[in-house]
């Protein structure tokens, strides 16, 4: 019996360790951007406006924002968890340096009422150099 209850508690141990150790938390997080730019305007949803699913986004952005004629989008909780995530589209021509209209939806239901978050836009970068990144986060709630 003292053999069985050894090996249980190394057991244990063991299981204790790894999740100490080796099973931290993996939920992929977005860092938050600054609030602003002179390239991106958002007009749906506006700053601290409560939001449900689906969340219609629209506004207009710089051609540059565009690569083959959207940019992505991230919804985030509180802690910066990403809740949903998806692309807006371009209402015209995108190949350009002016304001192009851009509108998309995105569709979520794991969150808490009430709860703060952000809606994040990035600027589409695919020469992934930092430099040409740039985004826009939109605080939220949820409703």
């Amino acid at each position: 019996m003292n053999k069985i209850t050894g090996i249980i508690v190394a057991i244990i141990v063991v299981i204790a360790v790894y999740f100490f150790f080796f099973n931290k938390d993996t939920a992929i997080k977005v860092p938050l951007p600054i609030e602003g730019s002179n390239s991106i305007v958002v007009t749906s949803p506006i700053k601290d406006a409560e939001i449900s699913s689906p969340l219609v986004i629209a506004g207009r952005a710089r051609g540059s924002w565009f690569f083959e004629g959207s940019f992505p989008v991230f919804l985030v909780d509180a802690d910066r968890n990403i809740i949903a995530e998806g692309h807006v589209t371009a209402q015209g021509e995108w190949a350009t340096q002016d304001f192009v209209k851009f509108v998309g939806s995105i569709q979520f239901n794991n969150y808490i009422k009430g709860q703060k978050g952000s809606l994040i836009l990035k600027k589409d970068n695919p020469s992934g150099l930092s430099e040409n990144d740039e985004a826009i986060r939109i605080p939220i709630m949820f409703k």
